[in-house]
């Protein structure tokens, strides 16, 4: 029953992506905020499916932020990456670069603000996604980012790439930690499972601290059990 399951999904993904993202390439030569609706609409065609198809449910604690703020999550699967966006009025996403090359889907995410980095290219691709996040910064967005820059297995904690302390002490945010546990029913391999996504909205960590204790602080709250 499982492996059918995921045999509808995988179709059912696909067609429907197809359809949406072609719908968003149009929204999307009208305004960016329309390209920006579009995505919304696929992400949450996404939950929609892994709820109807799959029986995996999402469960969430705490406010979700809707003002200025930078949003860093836990990264345990590829199902929070397609999930969050849905979550915020108006999201930038820091992508890893490899996306932006995707065809029609890559121009749309570049239209409606996603944030590219290639973690490759040292430090001008990074001052590169730190330009493009104080556009979004003028522009009251949600910037969201999985500090983690991977994937990572249930009950490990890597360090925290760089990337979340250049954009903390630029724009002088606060960032919104979310926990969560994704990967029992979305696995990096095999077959996805029924049950529940817990994601958590922890406490703001203001602006102004040190990067040490920034750091600290963030990479405790997202890996605590949500």
């Amino acid at each position: 029953m499982i492996l059918l399951r995921n045999v509808i999904f995988t179709l059912f993904f696909y067609l429907g992506s197809i359809v949406m993202v072609v719908t968003a390439a149009i929204r999307a030569l009208f305004s960016r905020r329309q390209a920006q609706k579009g995505a919304s609409a696929w992400s949450a065609y996404v939950i929609w499916l892994a709820r109807i198809i799959l029986g995996i449910r999402f469960e969430i604690e705490g406010a979700i932020p809707a003002g200025t703020v930078i949003v860093a999550a836990k990264h345990e699967s590829n199902l929070e990456t397609m999930a969050l966006p849905s979550l915020f009025p108006w999201p930038a996403v820091v992508m890893k670069a490899e996306l932006e090359n995707i065809p029609v889907w890559g121009w749309i995410a570049r239209r409606h603000g996603s944030l590219f980095v290639d973690r490759q290219a040292g430090a001008a691709a990074m001052r590169v996604m730190l330009r493009a996040a104080e556009r979004a910064r003028e522009e009251e967005r949600q910037i969201v980012i999985f500090p983690e820059g991977t994937r990572t297995p249930p009950g490990e904690a890597p360090p925290l790439r760089a990337g979340i302390a250049g954009l903390y002490r630029l724009l002088k945010l606060p960032v919104i930690p979310v926990a969560l546990e994704s990967a029992h029913v979305w696995p990096k391999s095999g077959a996805k499972r029924p049950g529940v996504v817990r994601l958590r909205f922890m406490d703001p960590i203001p602006p102004g601290l040190g990067r040490e204790a920034f750091e600290a602080r963030l990479h405790a709250a997202i890996n605590e059990t949500p």
